[in-house]
């Protein structure tokens, strides 16, 4: 799709679907100069460019003033085994010129304007010392809703959910004119209107978290799972029962995490280690105080760095690193994390592991340290640009925030760190008041926005060199989804995590909303080409079924057909071209009940086993609490 000659790109949105024209500028290392001009005009045959953006000077601030953390002095109980601007022109004009300090807020009970210069007292209640129940505590009832939301951005007490469009929205661009048009995704057709201000919009849809209806089974221990199994079904392997007193409002499960022959999960006061085989308890660590954060995968020699309050009331801080092997199952190295300056939040932390490195991000600051050994390997860059938050796995990814006057409409990027300085290899900038939301795939890099004046989201694709890939362009009346949990931290984020999401070299694959127009959920999954980002294909659940990604395996896609009253799950496999689920692992009909009884369920597969995760324990008694079914396995 061509665009006219000497037209420079549509002002306003996010980008198109396409990678930057040949000759256009590249994001240079380091901090973020004067950008250059727009960039060439695209050769026929390709939509525009994405459009130029404002160049910001700082942006929204993250840093509201709070006590410094109390600095921990327990020990461990053991116990034994058993640019930089973006490729796209900007408007001439230095970064950082508009006055005020970093850490400036949007007018409001949530974020007055903090005069005077960088690290002085804001006004307004975030100015003051935290009362009684500040920081927002981990443990809420089930469905309390989360300040993030599901697949949020990271705007405390704003659940993203109600951000994003209700109508679904598909972004369409008339060739030859490079017009952006907005077609309505309801039942009632309406009569596309061009878009004047040349803003496209997001693919529509909000990310709809997977919620289980209620506590486990609660079946007898004695009871044979595998009781009447019926020829090519899957026996369980071993059904685990929560064995930790929680609260009374419950408590958030961490993991699993797999390291050798052992899956792990930490809850509520405590880290435990099973048997991947047979479900035994190995090994478990007793902790002074509430796990508050932990990373999505440990180091590849089984190490897991997580995040423990620094006590045991509502003003304690999510301040304190602890090691720990799962291999051996004993506590490592344990530390606080180093306050970046008074007003440093550590109320909440995001935790993400790569290669040997544990991030740790959080509103306007960020450190690094070795998980071998937990030495300081990196802090906050100098600059205006900081990183808050980040995904690990293969690269370190971060989500950087640069200072700005307008709070309404913050400049964020995207970098790839040098796990070992903190250096970035590249940075990406979309457009002024797009945020990073959530990061679905570090390898291919695809990754989330959110724009909350607009109320709007979008996914793109980045290629290994940080430059805009493609824009995910689903079809008319298609509405993505994806399972990112709740988030309840208000001052941390975590990028990555996110289930119902699976992607290869060039093919993203999502799930679509559930259709409920029938007699009972269905869904599809669509595969996007990352090149271009307009759908390969689609393939439809099986009648009356749900299908969610799980991941790749041996270049096929893996997904999850969620169990429903009638019918147990299984896990089955799509080639890379689409077509008809092929069933891998038939979960048998004898634990059906269980499984479709599991609240808010994470599931896994990993060599030949299927694990059937809860990720979150709450029950109205201690019976029941010491009943339910947390981790259910099946294997062939």
């Amino acid at each position: 799709m061509s665009q006219p000659p000497s037209q420079q790109p549509p002002q306003g949105g996010f980008g198109a679907p396409q990678e930057p024209p040949n000759g256009a500028p590249q994001p240079p290392q380091g901090p973020p100069q004067t950008p250059p001009g727009p960039p060439q005009t695209p050769p026929p045959a390709q939509p525009p460019a994405a459009p130029p953006q404002t160049p910001p000077s700082g942006a929204p601030g993250y840093g509201y003033p709070q006590q410094p953390p109390a600095q921990p002095g327990y020990g461990y109980p053991q116990q034994q085994p058993g640019q930089a601007p973006g490729p796209y022109g900007q408007q001439p004009g230095p970064y950082g010129q508009q006055p005020g300090p970093y850490g400036q807020q949007a007018p409001g009970p949530y974020g007055q304007p903090a005069p005077g210069p960088y690290g002085q007292p804001a006004s307004g209640p975030y100015g003051q010392q935290p009362q009684g129940g500040y920081g927002y505590p981990t443990q809420q009832y089930p469905g309390a809703p989360g300040p993030g939301g599901p697949g949020s951005g990271g705007g405390f007490l704003k659940n993203k959910t109600g951000i994003v469009v209700a109508a679904a929205l598909a972004v369409v661009l008339i060739a030859g004119t490079g017009t952006w048009l907005l077609l309505s995704g309801d039942d009632d057709p309406k009569k596309p209107v061009a878009n004047t201000s040349n803003d496209p919009k997001p693919p529509s849809g909000s990310a709809t978290p997977d919620e289980g209806d209620g506590n486990g089974d609660g079946r007898e221990g004695n009871d044979d799972l595998n009781a009447g199994r019926k020829p090519g079904e899957a026996k369980v392997a071993w059904l685990q029962k929560n064995d930790v007193d929680v609260p009374r409002n419950g408590a958030s499960v961490q993991g699993p995490w797999f390291a050798g022959d052992v899956v792990a999960k930490a809850m509520y006061r405590s880290v435990s280690g099973y048997s991947v085989a047979d479900g035994k308890q190995k090994w478990t660590i007793p902790l002074p105080a509430d796990v508050c954060a932990a990373p999505t995968d440990p180091t590849a020699d089984g190490k897991i760095v997580i995040g423990v309050k620094d006590g045991t009331t509502d003003k304690s801080k999510c301040s304190v690193l602890q090691m720990i092997d799962l291999n051996a199952g004993k506590p490592g190295w344990k530390k606080s994390v180093k306050q970046n300056g008074t007003w440093d939040f550590l109320s909440d932390i995001g935790l993400a592991i790569s290669g040997d490195t544990v991030a740790v991000g959080r509103t306007g600051n960020a450190n690094a340290y070795r998980v071998s050994d937990g030495k300081e390997l990196f802090g906050n860059p100098s600059g205006n640009c900081k990183p808050y938050a980040f995904a690990g796995g293969p690269k370190l990814i971060a989500a950087v925030n640069c200072r700005t006057g307008d709070a309404e409409n913050p400049q964020e990027q995207v970098q790839e760190l040098d796990p070992a300085s903190g250096k970035p290899k590249w940075t990406y900038q979309p457009p002024r008041g797009w945020e990073i939301s959530k990061v679905y795939s570090t390898t291919p890099l695809v990754i989330r926005l959110d724009h909350e004046k607009k109320k709007q989201w979008a996914i793109a694709a980045l290629t290994d060199a940080g430059k805009l890939r493609s824009q995910l362009a689903p079809a008319k009346g298609d509405t993505l989804t994806a399972d990112c949990g709740r988030d309840f931290a208000i001052f941390g984020k975590k990028l990555d995590g996110c289930s119902g999401v699976a992607a290869d070299a060039d093919t993203f694959y999502m799930a679509t909303k559930d259709d409920t127009s029938g007699t009972a959920r269905t869904n599809k999954i669509i595969a996007f080409d990352l090149n271009n980002g307009k759908p390969k294909w689609d393939a439809p659940a099986p009648a009356e079924r749900v299908l969610k990604p799980l991941g790749m395996e041996g270049g096929e896609l893996l997904l999850y057909m969620q169990p429903k009253y009638d019918a147990a799950g299984a896990v089955v496999t799509l080639p890379p071209t689409g077509g008809t689920p092929k069933t891998l692992l038939q979960h048998p009909e004898s634990a059906g009940r269980i499984e479709n009884g599991f609240f808010s369920s994470k599931v896994l597969y990993r060599d030949g086993r299927s694990y059937v995760f809860s990720t979150r324990v709450s029950a109205s008694n201690d019976k029941e609490e010491m009943e339910q079914a947390t981790m259910l396995v099946f294997s062939k």
